[in-house]
């Protein structure tokens, strides 16, 4: 949902760019918020990433474990 979210935004920025107008100082605010969170969740996934494949290597360290 946010990527149209975000979509949306550098539509309307490039719309006013297309007339020749400034963008509003609020539509820039809500497009970088947008981004900003769009960067928060990528870093999130790659963390739950990383900690999912820990789980896996502590997993696999155990049952070796287990079999000897």
């Amino acid at each position: 949902m946010k990527k149209f979210a975000v979509a949306g935004a550098a539509i309307a920025l490039m719309s006013l760019a297309a007339c020749g107008e400034q963008p509003a100082a609020e539509t820039n605010e809500v497009s970088n918020e947008l981004v900003v969170n769009e960067l928060d969740a990528a870093a999130n996934a790659a963390d739950n990433a990383a900690n999912a494949m820990d789980n896996l290597a502590n997993v696999t360290n155990n049952t070796a474990n287990v079999a000897e």
